[in-house]
Order: structure tokens, then C-alpha cells, then sequence
């Protein structure tokens, strides 16, 4: 989890949480703040094991951090999330000791996170982790614009 944890201490990374949680304060839905990107990550994790995916766990920690931390530049510019995501997670990668192969794995599950795949590899199970993270049986939010056949009504993970 070193890698992980430089991300996460990184300044820029923190300015970006910072600036995610100002920004969707008033919002009602679910929100992409710490604790989505660490549900993300745990949820990915038990999948990963369940599976028999063999993938690190600062790898699946680490795009978790970084997966949606571009929602800053979409809510401000319009520009795609996960795209800005991919640039983000770039220079972050530059900071840790994650190998290429590893660092290849973490840009890859960022840039497919929005791709349901119905595979049994590290990237459409880090995009059932997204969805799967989302507590729609807890959510006050009734206007949700997820259908009702998309959302999570039972526990799940």
C-alpha cells in the first residue's frame, strides 16, 4: 500500500479532494469522495480474490484513489471525467514505484471504468466494484436518474 499512500499524500491529489468535496456539497446523489474511492477499492478487492484476479492490492487501491478525481474539471468545463482522470493518474503514477506493467494496469482501470464489461479481468471488475459501491438502498435520493433495475437495493459488499 505505499503506492497508495504517496498518492493519496500527494498535495495536488489532496487539492483535488478538497476541491471534489467543495464542489459537491449541495449535491443529493451519491458523491465521488474519499470514502467512494476506498468503497471502490474494497469492493474491487473482494472481487479480485473472488475471482481469482490476480492484481496487487496498492494497484486496485491506487486507481480507486484516482478514478474519478477529473469529476473536478467535468463539473467546471465539461471535459469527460475519466479522461482528465488518465491525466491526473499520469503524474501521480510518476511519484510511486509501481513498475510500468502496474502502472499500466492502474490507467487501464481508470479508463475503462465507465465500460461494462461482462469479462472476468481487473477492469470490468474494478467496474462492477463502481457500481456495486453505490448504496442506493440507503439513498434519500428517489429522483435518482440510475434505474430502478440499475440500482443497488440490497447489500451486496
Amino acid at each position: 500500500m505505499e503506492n497508495s499512500n504517496i498518492i493519496f499524500n500527494l498535495p495536488s491529489i489532496q487539492k483535488l479532494l478538497q476541491e471534489l468535496k467543495t464542489l459537491e456539497d449541495d449535491r443529493i446523489y451519491c458523491r465521488h469522495n474519499l470514502t467512494h474511492f476506498l468503497d471502490v477499492a474494497r469492493i474491487c478487492y473482494i472481487l479480485c480474490l473472488e475471482n481469482n484476479v490476480s492484481v496487487s492490492k496498492d494497484v486496485i487501491y491506487s486507481a480507486a484513489l484516482l478514478h474519478d478525481l477529473g469529476r473536478a474539471y467535468e463539473y467546471k468545463n465539461g471535459t469527460p471525467h475519466d479522461l482528465v482522470s488518465i491525466e491526473i493518474a499520469k503524474e501521480a503514477l510518476s511519484h510511486t514505484s509501481f513498475n510500468e506493467s502496474d502502472k499500466s494496469l492502474v490507467l487501464s482501470a481508470i479508463e475503462h471504468h465507465r465500460t461494462k464489461s461482462d469479462s472476468l479481468n481487473f477492469e470490468s471488475l474494478f467496474y462492477r466494484a463502481d457500481k456495486l459501491s453505490r448504496d442506493c438502498y440507503n439513498c434519500k435520493a428517489h429522483d435518482c436518474k440510475w434505474d430502478d433495475h440499475k440500482k443497488n437495493l440490497e447489500i451486496k459488499y
